[in-house]
């Protein structure tokens, strides 16, 4: 692992931390600095009398701090590394001490036990009883709950919609039927569709289209025997029955690759913290999309820097468009590659194949080599070849930094489709020049 401090501060969670950080680039907090083939580690004297301890696995990077912190990685993780950029004869080789080989022999124990599960998965032979009995109970709570979805939307359309921006309630109520029903699949995209109402002046067709799709669902749920197993796992999905991550890595097509990460993306809900991170294949030129959760703070496992590479293999969930997927071990840093590269118009081509392979797939990863940034009272949009606009869903302050970083010349821009906005995520002009900033958490 050899992280330029660019690189690093890419690892930070929000600004603070990385001004945080910097300040503690200094050796003379460190009383230790040292290093093996594995690790780097480190002790950083706070405002107590014992030092912290701070250690990361090269391999992740991973990071470990015995500070109090609930940011991840904490100041103290992104300073150790700030400190190997820039200072890196500040560290000493040496044999991990026992705090730190505890660690990495804890993580190396961790991914033993994963492999040997999907072992025991793939040899396992459930009780076909069981599972048959468990299964139609909850096809029976699902059928039901369908059926009251069903009920309720030609209820909408008998009295129309222009009541619904009173009724805020509603859609909290019949999500929570839906949850009770083992729907959370159709409990999301409830709540999604009710944030429209009252937007804007387009709210009605938003609404209306978004109602539709669950019409569509509901009669795909009932011919679902009759359909492709890639399609019904993607009915499945958009439903929210989630398949085990274990049966993905024993059983889904597997891909090796160089993964180039064109873009994060984190949403909140409620105390559930959501990433997407983007990859691009170098050889396969295949998209994939690797989703965590992280509950109460923003904090995962395994971190990620935009615009970097990593080799490794992906196991995809199956789908009649493959696009979620894990990592099948520990990838590898690579150095930083060439930009990534798409035309709008291959870009909408894609998009379109995307959604009719799998139209509850939301979002959609959009990659675009000509873009613009501009904006109007109608707010920010990017202006690419054949003078065609993408509106974008962009902060006030985002735009602004956005444009200032084309210099008004083209950009390549990767980010999210919701079908009606492109969120940008990242921005290249021969590097990586702007990336969305995360808000602190």
């Amino acid at each position: 692992m050899a992280l330029s401090a660019g690189e690093v501060l890419e690892l930070s969670p929000d600004e603070a931390s990385a001004k945080a950080a910097k300040g503690l680039v200094i050796p003379g907090k460190w009383p230790r600095l040292e290093y093996d083939e594995q690790a780097i580690w480190g002790e950083c004297q706070g405002s107590g009398s014992k030092p912290y301890q701070v250690q990361a696995d090269k391999s992740g990077p991973a990071f470990r701090c015995s500070c109090p912190s609930r940011k991840f990685p904490c100041k103290h993780g992104l300073a150790l590394l700030l400190l190997l950029a820039q200072n890196p004869t500040s560290f000493s080789a040496a044999t991990a001490p026992a705090w730190v080989a505890d660690w990495l022999a804890s993580r190396q124990q961790r991914a033993e036990k994963q492999e040997a599960k999907i072992v025991e998965k793939r040899n396992a032979a459930p009780d076909p009883q069981t599972t048959a009995r468990r299964e139609e109970a909850r096809h029976q709570r699902m059928t039901g709950g369908l059926e009251e979805l069903e009920r309720w939307l030609n209820d909408r359309l008998r009295q129309g919609l222009a009541q619904l921006p009173g009724q805020a309630a509603i859609w909290d109520e019949l999500a929570r039927r839906m949850i009770d029903a083992q729907l959370p699949g159709l409990a999301s995209s409830l709540h999604r569709i009710g944030a429209q109402v009252g937007r804007n002046e387009a709210w009605p067709g938003h609404v209306l289209g978004g109602l539709g799709q669950l019409r569509v669902l509901i009669d795909a749920f009932r011919r679902l025997d009759s359909l492709p197993p890639a399609i019904q796992q993607d009915i499945r999905s958009a439903l929210g029955i989630s398949i085990d991550r274990d049966s993905v890595l024993a059983d889904g097509e597997r891909l090796r690759d160089d993964w180039q990460i064109i873009g994060q993306a984190f949403d909140e809900e409620g105390n559930l913290w959501l990433r997407r991170v983007w990859l691009l294949g170098r050889l396969s030129r295949r998209m994939a999309l690797l989703l965590d959760f992280a509950h109460g703070v923003r904090r995962f496992e395994q971190n990620y820097i935009t615009a970097s590479s990593l080799h490794g293999e992906l196991a995809f969930f199956p789908s009649n468009q493959p696009l979620r997927a894990l990592n099948t071990g520990a990838p590898q840093l690579l150095p930083n590659s060439a930009p990534p590269t798409g035309q709008l118009a291959a870009a909408l081509d894609v998009l379109a194949g995307g959604i009719a392979a799998n139209p509850w797939q939301s979002p959609h990863p959009m990659l675009i080599d000509d873009g613009v940034p501009y904006f109007s009272p109608q707010g920010w949009s990017l202006h690419c070849a054949e003078q065609r606009h993408l509106p974008l869903k962009l902060r006030h302050e985002d735009g602004w930094q956005l444009l200032a970083a084309s210099g008004g010349a083209p950009l390549t821009v990767f980010g999210e489709w919701d079908g009606e906005l492109l969120h940008p995520l990242a921005a290249w002009q021969g590097k990586l020049v702007w990336r969305e900033e995360l808000e602190s958490a």
